[in-house]
């Protein structure tokens, strides 16, 4: 058997074991054509389940269907001809066919992007990093039959914008295959949920995720839940986040944690040298009471709401220079609309590699601000050494 006759046979084979993800046809030969790819998926017309094949060309896109027998036929004809590299994705493994410049083929197969195979309907639904049949989120009381409750349609946005931030940050870190993550003040854990089944069931990674809460009612539930899903590697403690001690942690999230909370969880992850940070401040009080701007500032700040928003820049701008100190790229922004939830800050920290950092630039800033503001002390500050 040649390898073309191969890869058609691995075609064959999830097309039959309901296995099938996606195939894609690229590097064209025929450059006179303008046809840059051909993108191949599962559809089911009239009940019967067809590929749909989408000549993509520079200006316009032609869609052919095709039943697996004459798809088999058509690939067989194209392949090492017209098209030089086909990647075929299933949920057991993705297979990628290449011809070199001699239409010598060779076939490799890795493990796959997605145990999970895409929808068939001819009308693709919106797709969603974590779907609303995702057991968890019935566990947790935001679905029901696969269908999100309208009472927790922000808090189901909420979730997948949260994973698709998550996703992104961990693909610029090199996580082992066993990641330790803490996330601090966790409350119900519905993130916490989310991330675990993102990294368990999508990354397939071994990932040991310890939330941190205080309230016992709520972690005794997050237990019970991770437990009845099975899911091994995530554990609920009751436990301030200021008696947490480990400094094997690879990422450190803290998200509305109240206050100086946020900082003991940055001073945290910090200290354990994880390679990624995630918070979103909750309050800014400590920072906001000794607030005394005597400067050009003053005028302004005397309204209230004025003052309470620049506590909030004041408090999150210095937690920002000082990750930035410690060799930390920083990124601050709203990770969701303000019409989903009005607590929508977030600060990212990504540890640079072999990074050797004078701090003095950093702290004569600090003082600037503090010196401006009229802050004796910022308390993320207290807690590190610069």
């Amino acid at each position: 058997m040649d390898v073309l006759e191969q890869f058609l046979e691995q075609l064959l084979k999830s097309w039959q074991q309901q296995q099938f993800v996606k195939l894609t046809l690229s590097k064209c030969v025929q450059k006179e054509t303008e046809l840059k790819n051909i993108y191949i998926r599962k559809i089911l017309i009239k009940g019967e389940a067809q590929l749909s094949f989408t000549f993509r060309y520079n200006t316009k896109d032609i869609v052919k269907n095709h039943t697996i027998d004459s798809a088999l036929v058509e690939l067989k004809n194209t392949l090492g001809k017209d098209f030089l590299i086909a990647n075929l994705l299933t949920t057991s493994n993705d297979f990628t066919l290449q011809y070199n410049k001699k239409r010598k083929a060779h076939l490799r197969s890795k493990k796959p992007t997605t145990i999970q195979a895409p929808s068939t309907a001819h009308n693709k639904k919106k797709q969603y990093l974590i779907a609303p049949e995702t057991a968890f989120l019935s566990n947790l009381g935001i679905s029901s039959n696969g269908r999100v409750l309208h009472a927790h349609q922000d808090k189901f946005k909420q979730i997948n914008k949260y994973v698709e931030i998550m996703s992104g940050l961990i693909q610029q870190i090199a996580l082992p295959q066993a990641p330790k993550i803490v996330d601090m003040g966790c409350g119900k854990g519905y993130l916490t949920f989310a991330l675990y089944q993102y990294l368990y069931q999508q990354k397939q990674l071994k990932a040991e995720i310890t939330g941190i809460e205080l309230r016992e009612h709520l972690v005794e539930f997050c237990n019970s839940q991770a437990a009845d899903l099975g899911w091994g590697g995530l554990s609920f403690v009751a436990q301030d986040i200021m008696d947490y001690d480990n400094d094997k942690i690879d990422i450190l999230i803290a998200l509305h944690a109240c206050d100086i909370a946020t900082d003991i969880a940055i001073a945290k992850g910090i200290k354990a040298d994880a390679q990624l940070i995630v918070v979103a401040p909750c309050c800014h009080k400590q920072v906001r009471k000794q607030m005394s701007c005597k400067g050009v500032m003053q005028p302004i700040l005397k309204n209230g709401i004025l003052e309470e928003r620049q506590a909030e820049i004041i408090t999150d701008g210095i937690r920002a220079l000082l990750l930035e100190a410690h060799g930390y790229k920083t990124k601050v922004f709203e990770f969701i609309s303000t019409e989903h939830t009005a607590k929508n800050l977030m600060i990212t920290a990504i540890k640079q590699p072999n990074a050797n950092i004078n701090k003095e630039p950093y702290q004569e800033k600090i003082d600037t601000l503090k010196s401006e503001f009229g802050i004796e002390e910022h308390y993320l500050e207290s807690l590190l050494t610069l």
